[in-house]
């Protein structure tokens, strides 16, 4: 497919801090269309601005100009984990599937004039695979290729990791997708999240249909943790079928009550990337 057709619209509620002219509503005074407040000439020197029914209501009898609300842009944070796990996948890995997303991501903040990161983590933060933040076109194609590029360990995730990341980016702004299959204990998460609270965290949720569907034809199955390694042959009775679906909807809810619990909606990535539906999400979000 062409960048066009993976580009997705992101939205983000509220104010923001930006100082460089872009996309997003800001506190910044500066060229734009929303009305900001009435100032005095002389600090704010632009007669074309000049509100002359305001001047004469002035108290002060002060020349007061319009001021308006700069749109701004944003520094758009990715947190990838990069665990064993997330390297399991039937048709392509769910690697492969971020990678669609980051390629996606670089070309959407492009176009709205957004700058983006990428950081992961394993069982820990991983160096080698961090970028700072950067604008422009190829910015999606890199960090693509780098998580293309990651190669499996048979190290499982951990929230140390995670936590590792987060307090590289705790206390800034802006907008933070948190990706993550979430196969490891999550025991202490809301501790992590708590750092996150001044952002707005989209947790994408990557599961690979192999992962949360038992095979059709039954019978015979070996079947094997991705994070551990370890191999259990199972008998797939109608029983343990209906056992399967029922714990994938069960951690799917814990998960979803979790991140609800910060005021966080989760994004669930299950059949490839779905540009048009992270769309739509935030749109969901900001109304």
């Amino acid at each position: 497919m062409t960048a066009g057709m993976h580009e997705f619209l992101y939205k983000i509620p509220g104010i923001t801090d930006g100082h460089r002219p872009g996309a997003h509503r800001s506190r910044s005074r500066g060229a734009g269309m929303a009305f900001a407040a009435h100032a005095r000439l002389f600090d704010y020197p632009d007669p074309r601005r000049i509100d002359l029914h305001a001047s004469l209501s002035s108290l002060h009898r002060d020349w007061l100009v319009r001021t308006s609300q700069q749109r701004s842009t944003v520094i758009i944070k990715v947190v990838v984990d990069v665990s064993a796990s997330m390297h399991f996948g039937a048709r392509a890995s769910k690697l492969d599937v971020v990678a669609d997303f980051l390629y996606a991501l670089g070309y959407s903040a492009h176009r709205a004039g957004d700058s983006v990161s990428l950081m992961a983590f394993d069982h820990e933060f991983r160096d080698d695979l961090y970028m700072p933040a950067r604008s422009g076109r190829g910015t999606g194609h890199a960090m693509a290729a780098t998580l293309r590029a990651c190669t499996a360990g048979d190290v499982p995730g951990s929230l140390q990791g995670l936590s590792e990341c987060v307090d590289r980016i705790a206390g800034s702004g802006g907008l933070v997708f948190l990706v993550s299959d979430f196969h490891y204990s999550l025991d202490d998460l809301a501790t992590v999240l708590d750092k996150l609270g001044n952002l707005l965290v989209v947790p994408l949720v990557v599961w690979d249909k192999a992962e949360i569907e038992p095979p059709a034809e039954g019978g015979l199955l070996a079947v094997r943790d991705a994070e551990s390694g370890q191999i259990r042959r199972l008998w797939l009775r109608d029983e343990l079928q209906r056992q399967w679906r029922d714990k994938v909807a069960r951690r799917r809810d814990e998960i979803g009550a979790l991140f609800a619990a910060n005021d966080m909606r989760t994004f669930h990535i299950e059949d490839g990337f779905d540009p048009e539906g992270l769309s739509r999400y935030f749109l969901e979000q900001v109304v």
